[in-house]
C-alpha cells in the first residue's frame, strides 16, 4: 500500500493551479461547444474510440471500433455511436440510462493527435436508426445519440512518449496474459486454453 502524506495532496482547486500555473491561450481557444468542419473530418477517419461514462458503481470506460466514421456525425451537435453485439454486461450502457454524462475520446492509427467530445447520451433503439449501421446483414442492438456540449484535440505528446504507433512499441504476444490466462488465474477450474484456441473462431461468428 503506498503510504501518502496528507500534506502531499492537492485538495483544492486554487492549489492544483498555483502547481501547474495558467494553461496557455491555444488550449483554451481549440475548446468549442459543436463539431467544427475539422473535427468532423476527425471522427471520420477514428476507427477507435474510448467511451466514458459514469454512474452508481461510479465511473466506467470502454473502447468502441469499427470500420473508419463508424461514429457518424448527424449534425454540429449530435453523434450517432451504433453500440455493437459485446459480452452483456452493458456498463456503458446503465450508466448512460442512470446518469447520461459521456466522454469520447478518438484515436487514428499512426496520428499523433486525439480528439475529445464531451456531452450527454440516450440509448436509442429506433428501427430506422438502427438501419443506418447496418454491416454485414447486421443491426446494432442500439445506438447511442450523444448531445456534444464540449469538442477539443489533445496535442501529441502522450503518444510520442508511449510510442503507440511505432512498431518497436509492440508487446510480443507471449509476454502478455491471453483472455484465457487471466480468466483461469481468477477461476482455476476455467480452461483457459481451449477458450484461447475458440476465441478466433468466436470472434468471427460475433463480430456483427
Amino acid at each position: 500500500m503506498v503510504d501518502v502524506k496528507p500534506e502531499a495532496v492537492i485538495a483544492d482547486a486554487a492549489a492544483l493551479r498555483e502547481l501547474y500555473g495558467e494553461p496557455v491561450e491555444r488550449a483554451l481557444i481549440k475548446e468549442i461547444d459543436h463539431v467544427a468542419p475539422t473535427y468532423q473530418k476527425f471522427i471520420e477517419a477514428a476507427p477507435f474510440a474510448a467511451l466514458a461514462s459514469v454512474g452508481p458503481r461510479g465511473v466506467d470506460i470502454s473502447p468502441r471500433g469499427d470500420a473508419p466514421g463508424f461514429v457518424k456525425v448527424a449534425d454540429p451537435r449530435t453523434l450517432l455511436l451504433p453500440d455493437r453485439r459485446g459480452n452483456n454486461r452493458v456498463d456503458t450502457l446503465s450508466n448512460i440510462v442512470e446518469d447520461g454524462r459521456v466522454s469520447l475520446l478518438f484515436l487514428i492509427p499512426g496520428i499523433g493527435e486525439t480528439l475529445r467530445v464531451i456531452g450527454t447520451a440516450q440509448v436509442v433503439t429506433d428501427p430506422a436508426l438502427l438501419d443506418e449501421f447496418v454491416v454485414k446483414g447486421k443491426a446494432p442492438v442500439s445506438v447511442l445519440v450523444i448531445r456534444v456540449q464540449r469538442v477539443y484535440f489533445q496535442c501529441q505528446k502522450a503518444i510520442a512518449r508511449s510510442g503507440l504507433w511505432l512498431e518497436s512499441s509492440h508487446a510480443a504476444r507471449e509476454d502478455v496474459p491471453t483472455g484465457g490466462q487471466m480468466l483461469e488465474a481468477i477461476d482455476q477450474s476455467f480452461d483457459g486454453a481451449t477458450y484461447d484456441e475458440g476465441y478466433p473462431e468466436y470472434m468471427r461468428r460475433t463480430l456483427y
